[in-house]
């Protein structure tokens, strides 16, 4: 997602632009234009976030710096994030993850997934 100057107002500082529902549509289209059921569209809005995500990057969980190393799918269908801070793992849920500002590239395919889920 790209970052765009409020004219001013915020002191040379920019904030992430929210796409549009129909950019969003056409992303999610994009993503599960070849699907036949749910479980095909998750696994298809997850190779566009796996494929164009810019990883690794850092981030906040639980006020704690952590390193998102990959994205991956669950037994469950839902996408989560890998998130590492020293040899420890754990994963969150993409869509309860605290993106950094500004955000990495293709998190645009994360507001995708919450668009297709109805969150957004």
């Amino acid at each position: 997602m790209t970052g765009e100057s409020r004219g001013g107002q915020g002191r040379g500082k920019t904030r992430p632009r929210r796409l549009r529902k129909r950019q969003l549509d056409a992303l999610v289209e994009q993503a599960i234009v070849d699907c036949y059921n749910e479980s095909e569209e998750v696994t298809g809005l997850y190779t566009m976030i796996e494929t164009n995500l810019a990883l690794p990057f850092q981030t906040v969980v639980l006020g704690v710096p952590v390193t998102v190393e990959r994205v991956d799918l669950t037994l469950r269908e839902e996408i989560v994030a890998v998130c590492r801070r020293g040899r420890d793992r754990q994963t969150v849920p993409l869509l309860n993850l605290q993106l950094p500002s500004p955000p990495p590239v293709g998190a645009e395919w994360i507001d995708a997934y919450r668009h297709w889920l109805g969150s957004g």
